[in-house]
């Protein structure tokens, strides 16, 4: 499992919930319990408390914590997982109430996040959210984090003890928010290059889960791996896409969304998040089998509005159109597919070859062998498809650029569409 739990070969834990109505609960614990199994626990039972607002000391009331406790003794339970963010003084009552190990949502998912990183600015921006985190919660947190020992919440930078100096920690944020800095300066340029070289980009992105991923390989054969887990893939990555007019898109899959994503990860995230404000199309995934879909739909614009992403063009990719029993409907900007089975992948090829920027045109020219020159220009700038050598000059089936185009309309043929 876990590289530095392996004394704890399968977490058997308890979730905990309060339903203040502010969110729908049911909802948020199911995913909470997919979060844990993607984190590799066995969710032992549910508990959820109707509160108007979580108990300042214990999170949950002391009578149900005395109830939680009694049932994880029953249970056999070592670990209690709150789906909220817990404080450093509820940590260390309920933990000491309970005696079981205690996390909360948000460190369950920087655990995920951690296990998952692969590339040097995912590690460090998972390393910078945790210290965030852990920095919060040191005053009256007691022996809470220090007896998490090793397992679920724990993985990543290592062990926060209570007496490790605030200075350091501060320290090591500052560290890692430089090494952040120097990694979005070098994507930024990268960013500008392809602009500057008039390469086309688009970001797949939407809720965890959806099958991001699956499309992207379906797409660009990456072998990207996709698991029925959430946040199966962390770090973006980038692949070149043909499309059916000719022209090379540079597609990126980025990391998937959930209800109430931790600020923290926002935050620590946002760097990785803005390579989609980049981006010259946008395909928003969405899993059509869920009933929550509306709600999912709206968790991802959001993010996109908050990253200045409100002028791209989307596309709204509905995905596990296999699941999904009514028949598909053509909406404006919206395409039914099925990953897995490959369903409606042209349909959606050949939409986002409209919705891209027009920067080349497919042409089939007779370019007079004096004017070498224009010729060697397309070769270099575009992409040629077929070339032909005949008496009157150089027949080529290739891509020309926008500022060629109006020079090579003299040598169109005619059959040329």
């Amino acid at each position: 499992m876990f590289e530095n739990a392996q004394q704890e070969s399968n977490p058997q834990a308890i979730l905990v919930g309060v339903d203040t109505g502010e969110y729908d609960a049911e909802i948020s614990i199911a995913e909470l319990a997919a979060l844990a199994d993607t984190a590799g626990c066995t969710v032992l039972r549910s508990v959820v408390q109707a509160r108007p607002a979580p108990e300042a000391a214990t999170c949950v009331g002391t009578g149900k914590l005395d109830e939680i406790r009694e049932l994880a003794e029953a249970l056999e339970a070592d670990l209690l997982i709150f789906d909220t963010e817990l404080t450093g003084v509820q940590l260390r009552n309920i933990s000491e109430r309970t005696d079981c190990r205690v996390i909360d949502r948000t460190m369950l998912i920087l655990d995920i996040f951690a296990g998952r990183a692969r590339t040097a600015e995912g590690r460090v921006q998972v390393s910078l959210a945790q210290y965030q985190y852990r920095l919060s919660r040191l005053t009256g947190s007691g022996t809470a984090l220090s007896r998490l020992g090793g397992g679920i919440g724990t993985r990543g930078p290592g062990e926060t003890k209570l007496e490790t100096d605030r200075r350091h920690i501060r320290s090591r944020i500052t560290v890692l928010k430089h090494e952040l800095a120097e990694l979005e300066k070098h994507r930024k340029y990268l960013s500008r290059r392809r602009k500057k070289d008039g390469i086309l980009t688009a970001a797949i992105v939407g809720y965890t889960n959806a099958g991001k991923s699956t499309l992207f390989n379906l797409l660009t054969r990456a072998g990207v791996l996709a698991e029925n887990k959430l946040f199966a893939t962390l770090d973006v990555t980038v692949r070149a896409l043909e499309l059916p007019d000719g022209r090379t898109v540079l597609l990126s899959d980025t990391v998937g969304l959930i209800r109430r994503l931790p600020h923290h990860l926002v935050e620590a995230f946002r760097a990785t998040l803005e390579e989609t404000a980049d981006a010259d199309l946008i395909l928003h995934l969405l899993d059509a089998s869920e009933p929550d879909i509306r709600e999912r739909m709206q968790i991802t614009q959001s993010l996109l509005n908050d990253l200045g992403c409100a002028e791209i063009p989307q596309i709204h990719v509905l995905n596990k159109a296999d699941l999904v029993d009514y028949p598909l409907r053509n909406e404006p900007d919206t395409v039914w597919i099925s990953a897995k089975t490959g369903s409606g992948i042209d349909t959606l090829l050949q939409m986002i070859a409209k919705a891209l920027p027009q920067t080349a045109k497919r042409m089939r020219l007779c370019i007079p062998y004096t004017n070498g020159s224009f010729l060697q220009c397309i070769r270099e700038e575009g992409k040629v498809f077929s070339e032909e050598y005949t008496a009157d000059g150089t027949v080529i089936d290739a891509l020309v650029e926008v500022r060629r185009q109006k020079a090579a309309e003299q040598y169109l043929l005619p059959d040329t569409e």
